[in-house]
């Protein structure tokens, strides 16, 4: 069967349906939030303490809860209404911002306050993301659900490099304070456009809350050749190419560039990732996002050893600009085929496994560049970790041809639901 023929693209077909625009806000106010969350965190736990090893703690706090509860979070997800959650996930995050509020107003230092809440906040982030994720095929008509994922991924991207960008503002103005009064503001304003948003009623069986739900969704995707090859691909490329942790080595032993370089070379990645966003809102959805994933994931290994062995700063910057741009090709890839090829009923536990896939990248990422660069050189860590994501892409494109075939659904299908049923009958009967 041949594609077919598709009507003028528009780039704004999925922001003109209101829920979807009401989901885009509501994104953008909570990616803002705990970017911002995340920057204030760090500069009030340094400030207090003057420990590199405090602000290891709060990664490691923020971590623990997404480690500890991914999976069942994805089965509560598939188990009760998915707006609702998310919104009660938000109402508990906008309290604790609360708390970081009167803490600052009544001049109150407690590094263990200050974890607890970054501890509950991460604890009620791991309910809301898998919620969130798996509501976006309700809120648009599937023929505009491919430029739904870039749209939202975009307003995520402009989330990520405006949050610590605000934060740091506000905390020049006029204290830590203040980014927490704007930490709150961005939460309340995702909570309301939440409740706004009126699904479309998706006629999928709920499951219980329970191991054998857990179990049928990691069996999902082990037997899914798609889902587990976008995912292992995404894992091992930023795993290998963690080029991000060693950016204070490259700033000023190898580039000498001072904290002026530094501060580019790690915007670099991230505009390079909100450039590609807004490119790929103007041109019709990539058709075979199987091959176009695996270019990107090439495209990512080349351009992390153009930074590794790069020794003149342009160059570099270039380098990782690139490493944006493929990252984010990436991204929207992942994000459309896993969300094609999974059925509604099991959204929220697929999106809990691929969530423990990116958590597990991005922390093992910093520690093998870290360990390999202590035992060799940066240079070779940041090389070597390029070489060894085109090794995992060969041996993916090699072992998982379902991956490298795959392509968007075709007029007719039901993308959001009908594609994944025989599979998930699959899984299921294994």
């Amino acid at each position: 069967m041949s594609d077919f023929p598709l009507p003028r693209h528009d780039p704004f077909a999925a922001l003109r349906q209101p829920n979807f625009l009401l989901f885009s806000i509501a994104r953008l106010a909570a990616g803002m939030a705990n970017t911002l969350l995340s920057a204030a965190v760090f500069w009030q736990v340094y400030e207090i303490s003057g420990s590199t090893f405090q602000l290891g703690l709060v990664g490691l706090v923020r971590f623990l809860p997404s480690l500890g509860l991914s999976l069942v979070a994805g089965a509560v997800a598939d188990s009760y209404d998915r707006r609702m959650l998310a919104i009660g996930s938000q109402l508990i995050q906008l309290a604790c911002a609360g708390v970081l509020i009167a803490a600052a107003a009544n001049g109150t230092h407690s590094l263990p306050l200050i974890y607890a809440a970054v501890f509950v906040v991460a604890l009620a982030g791991a309910f809301e993301w898998p919620a969130r994720q798996a509501l976006l095929p309700s809120l648009v008509t599937p023929e505009t659900f491919p430029n739904a994922i870039i749209v939202s991924g975009t307003f995520q991207q402009l989330a990520f490099v405006t949050g610590p960008a605000v934060a740091g503002f506000l905390i020049a103005a006029s204290g830590v304070g203040l980014a927490y009064v704007a930490l709150a503001t961005m939460f309340g304003a995702s909570c309301l456009a939440l409740a706004f948003i009126r699904p479309r009623p998706m006629e999928t069986a709920k499951r219980a809350v329970s191991l054998a739900a857990i179990k049928e969704g990691i069996e999902f995707v082990w037997h899914r050749q798609v889902i587990l090859g976008a995912m292992t691909l995404d894992m091992f490329a930023v795993i290998f190419g963690g080029a991000t942790a060693l950016l204070p080595v490259f700033a000023t032993d190898i580039l000498d560039v001072g904290s002026i370089g530094y501060g580019l070379l790690f915007a670099a990645v991230d505009g390079g990732s909100l450039a590609m966003s807004v490119v790929l809102i103007f041109f019709p959805p990539i058709r075979r996002t199987g091959f176009a994933l695996l270019f990107a994931v090439l495209g990512f290994g080349l351009a992390t050893m153009a930074f590794g062995l790069s020794r003149w700063f342009p160059l570099s910057l270039a380098a990782l600009v690139c490493v944006g741009l493929a990252d984010q090709i990436s991204v929207v890839m992942r994000q459309t085929t896993i969300q094609l090829a999974t059925p509604d009923a099991l959204r929220g536990r697929v999106t809990s496994v691929n969530s423990l896939f990116i958590g597990a990248s991005n922390q093992l990422g910093a520690v093998e560049s870290g360990f390999v660069a202590a035992v060799t050189s940066a240079t070779f860590a940041v090389v070597s970790g390029g070489a060894g994501c085109l090794a995992v892409l060969g041996l993916v494109a090699a072992k998982m041809p379902e991956l490298r075939r795959y392509r968007l659904p075709h007029r007719g299908d039901a993308p959001t639901e009908l594609d994944a049923e025989e599979p998930l009958a699959a899984a299921a009967g294994s």
